[in-house]
């Protein structure tokens, strides 16, 4: 299910790439709507987690989006740029909300497991949308800059979960 999911919000993002691009205010909501939805799984999995490794990285994963979308929201009032939603933004959200639903029906290893495996798979698609969507389309120098520099932060979080995922195994 959660690779249907995640099929299925990829292939949003580059459906919505090939038609048009999005726009800078659809870039600020998916960043956002990208944001949250790992900082709501952080929430869940530092509440529901025994692992303290998972606990930890869950912990970072909601202090470092929260951040994220800090950023983003003060860029894009001193930008007067609106986040507009998008297909993408929308398909993000259920995508996350049919995570948080799948998780709260686990415990132990297997919560730990599946939050874990959702966040190297979510990870590595939020990197491809940077890659290939965002960062090409984004017109704002500001906002493309500011799209560059948290890069580096989603890798790190992405080599972070696969080592903690090498863990639970």
């Amino acid at each position: 299910m959660k690779r249907l999911i995640l099929a299925s919000t990829l292939a949003a993002i580059s459906t919505f790439a090939l038609a048009q691009g999005p726009n800078d205010a659809q870039i600020a909501g998916i960043v956002v709507a990208a944001n949250t939805v790992d900082i709501n799984a952080g929430k869940l999995a530092e509440k529901t987690s025994t692992d303290k490794n998972v606990q930890a990285f869950a912990r970072m994963m909601v202090n470092d989006h929260t951040s994220v979308n800090e950023k983003a929201t003060a860029l894009v009032k001193k930008l007067k740029v609106t986040p507009e939603d998008s297909d993408t933004a929308k398909s993000l959200k259920a995508g996350g909300d049919a995570n948080i639903a799948k998780l709260k029906g686990l415990k132990g290893k297997e919560f730990d497991k599946a939050y874990v495996d959702n966040e190297v798979t979510y990870h590595q698609a939020v990197i491809d949308a940077l890659d290939k969507t965002l960062i090409p389309n984004a017109k704002n120098a500001e906002l493309k800059q500011t799209l560059v520099n948290v890069r580096p932060a989603f890798v790190a979080h992405l080599e972070h979960a696969k080592h903690i995922q090498s863990e639970l195994k």
